[in-house]
């Protein structure tokens, strides 16, 4: 499990590093064996992995682990495979001695709110917007913060000239694209170079204020400590979160979208990215039964778009991040795009 979660970390060498470690740890009960006691079955979309090292990142963003801030770049340290030793020393001795807050964040679902996604999620709404640009009524499943209801406030841009967003946007989207934009995103860019989003709102099990010290903490947890232009970006998103309101409410995703109604003169979007794999089977089996009643309900004064950006089998077997758009003029369910967990880079399918 620990191990699975290594390989899935690929782009942060400090965590791929401890994980390894954490790992060699539990098999030999030690105390990463104690902060996971109890969720060694659980199943790999609960991410216990990240669990742990995302409460260990809050007690060195908190100032509570002076000795490992030195190896985490996020505070200020520096990391290399030369301190790796140290690193790991400083990660489990603290890990030892912060037993009971390790343990209660193990409870947390991982919720990253990856603002990188809307580079993505951005894309497909541009595309379910093909037939005119008319106000939007933007929804999110598994919104955490909300960061992602404010798309249209972000600045986008890719190799061949492609930008779209407020040029002094606090959030900054750079080489969203492998090879540069797809030229139909590009043809609805330039078609189409600021959308009216009149309403914004989200669903969460456990939603997080991002104006809050606590939520601010949990937010930055989970971003990996090695990756500052994800640090970057969250702090720019947590800057429009405080200019521009938008509601998230604490509920699940079935009974959120049974809540949800067309209004005429709008289009109604509903999209999620990277959540579906913590909801159970049978509520998202009455989430597709309301994404099906608002498909039936579109028309052309009423539309309905549902844009996802999810993890899905390939039909080579394996599993691929992919930005799926179904509604818009025809209907029909197209997938666009795969890009990375985080969102960033992606390539046009």
């Amino acid at each position: 499990m620990v191990e699975w979660q290594a390989r899935g970390c690929a782009g942060s060498p400090l965590y791929v590093a401890l994980l390894l470690r954490v790992a060699e740890d539990v098999r030999a009960g030690g105390p990463c064996a104690d902060a996971i006691a109890g969720y060694e079955n659980a199943p790999g979309p609960d991410a216990i992995a990240l669990r742990l090292v995302g409460g260990v990142h809050a007690l060195v963003l908190s100032g509570r682990a002076p000795g490992l801030a030195a190896y985490y770049p996020s505070a200020g340290g520096e990391y290399h495979p030369g301190v790796a030793d140290a690193c790991w020393s400083a990660f489990r001795d603290l890990v030892a001695a912060e037993l009971p807050w390790v343990r209660d964040w193990m409870t947390r679902p991982p919720q990253t709110n990856e603002v990188g996604r809307s580079s993505l999620l951005l894309a497909g709404l541009l595309h379910a917007t093909s037939a005119g640009a008319v106000p939007i009524r933007l929804f999110e499943l598994g919104s955490s913060a909300g960061l992602n209801l404010r798309p249209d406030r972000f600045h986008y841009s890719a190799d061949g000239g492609f930008a779209w967003g407020p040029a002094d946007s606090p959030v900054r989207l750079t080489d969203t694209w492998t090879g540069g934009a797809p030229e139909w995103l590009a043809k609805a860019a330039a078609a189409r170079p600021e959308l009216a989003v009149v309403e914004r709102r989200g669903c969460d099990p456990s939603p997080i204020d991002p104006a809050s010290a606590a939520g601010e903490l949990a937010l930055r947890a989970y971003i990996w400590p090695d990756q500052p232009e994800r640090q970057e970006r969250l702090r720019g998103a947590l800057r429009l979160a405080a200019e521009l309101p938008a509601t998230v409410q604490r509920l699940g995703a079935a009974e959120f979208l049974a809540g949800v109604e067309l209004r005429p003169g709008t289009l109604t979007v509903v999209w999620h990215s990277v959540m579906r794999q913590y909801v159970p089977a049978a509520e998202w089996a009455q989430v597709s039964v309301e994404l099906d009643r608002l498909a039936a309900a579109s028309t052309p004064e009423a539309g309905f778009a549902h844009i996802a950006f999810e993890p899905e089998r390939t039909a080579e077997g394996k599993f691929a991040f992919r930005l799926s758009v179904t509604g818009g003029p025809d209907g029909e369910r197209k997938l666009l795009a795969e890009g990375r967990g985080h969102g960033i880079p992606a390539e046009a399918l």
